[in-house]
């Protein structure tokens, strides 16, 4: 009964959007992915995969691939504020565009520094004009950190002299809803670590409306295109973790569903890159893996069309989408200590878990399997 009222309540919001103006008349979304070389089939497969992703029964698929194909009818505002670009460029460009991308490239892109043509005061009137006409419409994407306060002026943009804090604040005003891209948008990034000399902020620290995180560095497609979906099937905020991130994406953590997890579970671990467990797969905790405090679902979605992701390719998690992580996780191919975190067994640390826990739960296991075969011998079979 509740997933049949879920269903009627979106079936209702979709044909609601089906109703709003398309960017094109001639060229459709579905007709831009066969165009493509993607099979109907294709197609309900990727929606398949990304209604099981926003966590929804495989009943609401067409759902999602109606939300898809509408996902014209929404206008978008992408900002850049001080950044690497890199969030755009795991979206775009891909060597084999997948159907995320193509829908990303088709949506109603109003304005996007890097992919469109105009510049100058021809760029600022696009976005002014995009801002005035779909007000309360549009959905605004904002990539990278905000110098902030009395800093501003490390990031100036546009002929108008505007500072980014000042676009990020004037375009949050009247957007229908907010995502911050990537770790700097979400959380300040690298621009944002010690001694942080731009004060360079979060998005969410420059506006009072409410900002959905979608951190990583980059995020994957996948993360970027769901929250849009989200937005397009509820209308409303999904579920949020404590930093604002969605749950569907950020509910756990990397360490839970790692395909090296056995290893640890083992005490199996690469002590040096290069050495017989790297070789054999272990776990890459000891050379700096930060897997077991970092929420995503790179081991589920993976980069480059799903083809790796880091820990697949030998290299441990950097946590990159966590807050502040170019400070917090520390150096790169080494364990975190215990003096940054409360962490597990009795606040025995990660590092202890590593080197300890490992032989810890492979001697429980044998005391069970031990008692178990003990009671076997007097317990009557028959009972």
């Amino acid at each position: 009964m509740k997933n049949s009222s879920l269903f009627n309540k979106l079936s209702s919001r979709l044909d609601e959007l089906s109703n709003l103006p398309k960017l094109d008349d001639e060229v459709s979304i579905s007709k831009l992915i066969e165009e493509k070389g993607f099979s109907r089939r294709e197609f309900m497969g990727w929606a398949g995969a990304m209604t099981s992703m926003l966590m929804l029964p495989a009943s609401f698929t067409p759902l999602v691939a109606k939300a898809a194909e509408l996902a014209d009818r929404l206008p978008l505002v992408w900002l850049h504020m001080a950044e690497c670009t890199g969030c755009s460029e795991s979206l775009l460009r891909s060597a084999t565009p997948s159907i995320d991308s193509l829908i990303f490239d088709y949506i109603s892109l109003e304005y996007h520094e890097t992919i469109m043509a105009a510049a100058g005061w021809q760029a600022e009137h696009n976005l002014e004009h995009a801002m005035e006409k779909y007000k309360g419409r549009y959905i605004l994407m904002v990539e990278g950190g905000i110098p902030h306060a009395q800093s501003d002026y490390f990031l100036t943009i546009g002929a108008h002299g505007k500072t980014g804090e000042q676009s990020a604040r004037e375009a949050s005003e009247n957007a229908a809803a907010i995502f911050a891209i990537g770790s700097c948008s979400s959380f300040g990034g690298v621009q944002a670590a010690y001694p942080n000399p731009t004060n360079a902020t979060a998005l969410s620290n420059v506006t009072n409306k409410p900002v959905i995180n979608v951190p990583g560095c980059p995020p994957s497609e996948s993360n970027i295109v769901g929250t849009l979906l989200h937005f397009i099937l509820y209308g409303t905020l999904p579920a949020l973790d404590v930093f604002n991130r969605p749950k569907w994406a950020y509910g756990l953590r990397i360490h839970d569903a790692c395909e090296r997890r056995g290893r640890f579970d083992a005490g199996e671990f690469v002590e040096q890159f290069g050495d017989e467990g790297a070789k054999e797969g272990y776990c890459l905790y000891k050379v700096g893996c930060k897997g077991p405090y970092t929420f995503n679902n790179c081991s589920k979605q993976k980069f480059n069309q799903g083809t790796s992701w880091p820990v697949q390719a030998g290299h441990g998690c950097m946590g990159c989408s966590e807050p502040d992580f170019w400070d917090k996780m520390g150096i790169v191919h080494e364990p975190l200590g215990d003096r940054l975190y409360h962490t597990v067994f009795g606040g025995l640390g990660a590092d202890a878990t590593a080197d300890k826990i490992g032989v810890g739960i492979l001697t429980v296991t044998a005391i069970g399997i031990a008692a178990h075969a003990a009671i076997s011998l007097i317990k009557n079979p028959k009972e």
